[in-house]
């Protein structure tokens, strides 16, 4: 059955001179929701190196609903008239078996969208069945250190859930994206103060993807702009009903304006969010939703986003050190008691489908 689901394109192994001493091992990655608006903008930079570096070769397991895999097929037919040296096969599926076997890396944006009326625990319990499947298929059959990382909404919470059905997998290997709000944050802030965007650093986004997320630029630093950063904006006036409700609503608008969702951004910051996860950030700092460890009086039972910084190889610590004030703390509080909230309604939902 799960060679019936698979249909695989191979690309020639040796192309643009590389020769087969100098090149890497290909790696395995895993993406759902493939033909859907962000798959098919995050594919190009899977396969052009931006996620993974110019030199490293990759496999691609295509995973998406049964009613969508002839869409998937002219993806893949797309994929091959790229002609992308670093791509090495391409399998596209609707079995999860097939798409997680031995993979190194799998982003889930294949997720069960929140629909007009739709209450949160109708929405936790479609997406619950969705990573309850996926999870167990990770578990089974990924290879030992896979990274995880969730982009669908809830995406906090769709990697907590993740994580009960995937108890083979470290919990420090799941993460959910909140890269785009990160993103967000930072071309918003250059904007502003008409700066460019590598002018912008330690800027944060605290908690949930939701409308409770807290950007937050106490700690930010601009190149040329002296003093206070938050002052520099306009306050924490300006920041309560200006920058962060922007940021906040971001999604929102763009659907309002393109009548679509926001899939090149997103497939961009999933790009950064692996990249820097796997190849270093470096001294920058980035966001991502991560297991609470009791940083910042945040206990451990959620997937909540901090401030990181990353080591090649695919490991993150949370920066300890960064000021929190009464400004900030009540917005984290916020976000806090939505995640909270949503994993008892995901716990809720695991209880009756065990």
């Amino acid at each position: 059955a799960a060679a019936a689901a698979a249909a695989t394109r191979r690309a020639p192994r040796m192309r643009m001179g590389m020769s087969s001493a100098g090149a890497k091992a290909p790696m395995t990655v895993a993406v759902t929701g493939a033909a859907g608006q962000i798959g098919y903008s995050l594919l190009p930079l899977i396969c052009s190196g931006r996620m993974f570096g110019k030199h490293q070769r990759v496999e691609l397991r295509l995973l998406e609903i049964t009613p969508a895999m002839g869409a998937l097929e002219g993806v893949v037919m797309e994929l091959e008239d790229c002609a992308f040296p670093l791509l090495e096969n391409t399998v596209a599926t609707d079995d999860a078996l097939v798409a997680f076997k031995d993979v190194d890396v799998a982003v889930l944006v294949g997720a069960f969208p929140r629909k007009a009326g739709m209450e949160r625990k109708e929405l936790m319990s479609k997406n619950g069945s969705i990573f309850k499947e996926q999870g167990e298929a990770i578990n089974s059959v990924a290879s030992e250190d896979v990274k995880v990382v969730v982009v669908g909404n809830p995406a906090n919470t769709n990697a907590n859930i993740l994580s009960q059905f995937a108890p083979r997998v470290p919990k420090q290997n799941i993460t959910a994206m909140t890269r785009l709000d990160h993103n967000r944050l930072v071309g918003m802030v250059a904007t502003k103060l008409d700066k460019s965007v590598t002018d912008i650093s330690g800027v944060v986004i605290w908690g949930n993807h939701s409308s409770t997320q807290y950007p937050d630029v106490l700690n930010a630093s601009v190149a040329g702009v002296d003093g206070s950063v938050r002052e520099a904006l306009g306050g924490e006036e300006w920041l309560a009903s200006e920058l962060i409700p922007a940021v906040q609503k971001r999604g929102a608008a763009i659907i309002a304006a393109r009548k679509l969702s926001s899939a090149m951004s997103a497939a961009n910051a999933a790009c950064d969010h692996v990249r820097d996860w796997l190849l270093g950030s470096g001294d920058r700092i980035v966001s991502m939703a991560v297991p609470a460890d009791g940083s910042y009086n945040i206990a451990d039972g959620i997937w909540f986003s901090f401030p990181v910084r990353t080591t090649r190889g695919g490991k993150y610590e949370i920066q300890k050190d960064m000021m929190i004030d009464a400004f900030s703390q009540e917005r984290i509080n916020i976000t806090e008691k939505e995640l909270r909230e949503e994993r008892e309604d995901a716990l809720a939902m695991i209880g009756n489908q065990q």
